[in-house]
This record gives structure tokens, C-alpha cells and sequence, in this order.
């Protein structure tokens, strides 16, 4: 039988919050196609020109806010998941980022070493997404026909609403729900409204279609928005969250297009006004505490919130290295160890456009 392996990726990190390092990780994030999508010179300018001369500055400061003496939070504890993971399986298991260190290249040829000739691409997002998903498993295809061409890859499947994977998130929460609260809170991170629609295999369903994302479609194999209200439904669901006591939110928008809403930080405030003193807020979109958790919601959003009279700012840590969620994904490694079963990404284009 061909040797088997695993690989976990996820977005990556600057190597430190310097201003160098992080100009040098926006550029390589921004200038993805599938992140900012616009055509190549148009793509060129507006991050050379409009995002570089100032962004990296804003952001060094706000990743100095949450650096570690190790380093990055995203980095450090995507290493001890995968060391706790590779504990658990006989079949060496590597990590790399999408974006910066440790690379895809470097893992790729860690695993080429150990003789592995069948690798299960796990990417650390459990929603589909362009600019994450899609973008990290094309970028590991890439670079695997280019590096490694005999290399035969599987690729998890979106696991939004996989049971062991709610479990994980309900392990996680339940020290953070039991002292009580008026409100729960499930913060995405954003996309862009125009990737949904890139995205919907049909052509005519994601934005177009009213309550589209509670509409059965084919659409909702690579629709974000869809997966997110399915997790939420799924752990509220499980959890025995009361009707009336949470409610759904996006993070993290860039620009002046329109992101998915609602906006986060104008429902931390909505809901204050509204009377919610004792919020909790969870992020399912992110695997392993990050910028976007720590810093954006955690430091910004608590001011947002407080400031606008809220009493109580509870948010509960990503999955990082929860045990429930360690045996989560021990258990897609081993799903793929015992069958042989393609599990390729699914294909963000408007094949079946003539569907609706």
C-alpha cells in the first residue's frame, strides 16, 4: 500500500509584528487572486498603492497587541495541534501556512522524505470559502504537481456542520455559557458579497434567490454564508440555545464593496442599545485564536461593546488545542487511512449555471 500522510494548513502569520514583516505578509495575502479578485494590474495597484503605504503600520501594532514570547498565536498553536495530532496517528502528519512560514513547499518536501505517496490535505477552515479554502487547497496542488508530481492527494471536505467538529465547539464554549448570559453572539469572519456569488456552482441562487441560504441548493456545496448559518443552526441546535438568545454576525471587512452582513461591530453595538449587558461572543470560521479573534474582537470588540453599555464581554477561545477537537480531526485522518474514498475540493464555478 503507498504510504500515507497528512497535511494541515492554515492562513499563516508575519514572522514577527515588525513593520518589514508584516508589509511583506499583506502583500503575499492581498496579491492572491482568489483574496482580493480583481485583475492582475488592477490588483497591483490598489495594494502597492492604497493598502502598503499605511496598513502595515495599523497592523504591526495591532499584532504587537497579541504576540507571544513564542510568536505568533495562529503559528504557535497550529504547531501544537498538529504535535498532539501526530501523537495520535501512526502516519507522519505536517503543518504549513498558506501564506508565509512554515511554507507548503518546506512540508510538502518533510513529507516527500518520509515517503508518503498519499496525503490527506486537511486546510484549517471549516467553511468553503475562495479566499481560503479554495485558495490554500489550489495553492498545495500547485506547488505538489510542480514538487512532488507523483504525490497523490485527497483534500477534507468542509466539515461546517460535521459532528465531531460541533462537538469540538461545544466542548469548547461550555465553561464560557454556564455562568449565564443574555446573548449569544456567532461572529464569522467576512467575504465579500461578490464571492458568494463567483462561488455558487448554479449561477443563479447565492443573493439572488430570497432566504437563499435556507433554500435547499447544489449552490451550498461551496456557498460560505450557507455553511456559517448551518453551523450556527447546528450548535445551537445540540447546545439547547434558547430561540431569541443568539444571533449572526461577520468580521474583518476590507473596503468600500459590500462585505456580508451584518457587520460585527455594529451588532456588538446594536445589541448593547438593545439592552444586552452579558454577551458572549464565539468565532467558528477560525480554528486556532488569531488577529481577527484576539485583537479584533477580543480588544476592539470588547471597547465597542462596553462603551456602548454593555456590562459583560465573554469570548470563548477558538478550538486551538482542545482536546474534542484534536480527536476530531484524529478521526478525518483515520477516515481516510481506512478508505480511499476522493474527496477533492468542490469547484467553484458556475458549471451547472443553467440549474435555477
Amino acid at each position: 500500500m503507498s504510504k500515507q500522510g497528512v497535511l494541515l494548513i492554515n492562513l499563516g502569520s508575519p514572522d514577527s509584528p515588525s513593520v518589514p514583516d508584516v508589509r511583506k505578509y499583506l502583500r503575499e495575502f492581498l496579491m492572491d487572486g482568489k483574496v482580493l479578485d480583481a485583475p492582475w494590474p488592477i490588483r497591483f495597484g490598489i495594494v502597492h498603492l492604497a493598502i502598503l503605504p499605511q496598513r502595515p503600520k495599523q497592523s504591526a501594532h495591532a499584532y504587537r497587541s497579541i504576540w507571544t514570547a513564542d510568536g505568533s498565536p495562529l503559528v504557535i498553536t497550529s504547531k501544537n495541534v498538529k504535535k498532539a495530532l501526530q501523537k495520535r496517528l501512526p502516519i507522519p502528519v505536517e503543518l504549513a501556512m498558506r501564506y508565509q512560514n512554515p511554507t507548503i513547499t518546506q512540508a510538502l518536501e518533510a513529507l516527500r522524505k518520509q515517503g508518503v505517496e498519499k496525503l490527506l490535505v486537511i486546510p484549517l477552515f471549516p467553511h468553503y470559502a475562495m479566499s481560503s479554502y479554495e485558495s490554500a487547497v489550489e495553492k498545495v496542488k500547485e506547488i505538489a504537481a510542480r514538487e512532488v508530481p507523483s504525490l497523490k492527494i485527497q483534500v477534507q471536505a468542509p466539515y461546517y456542520k460535521e459532528t465531531n467538529y460541533i462537538a469540538a465547539l461545544i466542548a469548547s464554549a461550555k465553561e464560557y455559557l454556564q455562568p449565564g448570559y443574555d446573548h449569544l453572539l456567532f461572529s464569522f469572519h467576512g467575504i465579500p458579497e461578490r464571492h458568494l456569488r463567483k462561488s455558487d456552482t448554479t449561477g443563479c441562487h447565492c443573493l439572488a434567490v430570497k432566504n437563499c441560504c435556507e433554500n435547499a441548493s447544489p449552490a451550498h456545496d461551496t456557498c460560505y454564508r450557507a455553511q456559517c448559518f448551518q453551523t450556527m443552526n447546528a450548535f445551537v441546535r445540540e447546545a439547547g440555545i434558547a430561540e431569541g438568545k443568539f444571533s449572526i454576525a461577520f468580521q474583518s471587512r476590507l473596503g468600500r464593496d459590500p462585505w456580508l452582513k451584518p457587520y460585527a461591530d455594529l451588532e456588538l453595538v446594536r445589541l448593547a442599545k438593545n439592552g444586552v449587558k452579558k454577551l458572549v461572543v464565539i468565532c467558528p470560521a477560525f480554528v486556532s485564536d488569531c488577529l481577527e479573534t484576539l485583537e479584533e474582537m477580543g480588544i476592539r470588540g470588547r471597547d465597542t461593546f462596553l462603551q456602548a453599555g454593555g456590562t459583560d464581554f465573554r469570548l470563548i477561545p477558538c478550538l486551538n488545542e482542545n482536546p474534542a477537537w484534536i480527536e476530531a480531526l484524529e478521526k478525518m485522518a483515520i477516515g481516510f487511512m481506512e478508505q480511499s474514498v476522493d474527496l477533492r475540493v468542490p469547484h467553484a464555478k458556475p458549471i451547472f449555471a443553467n440549474r435555477c
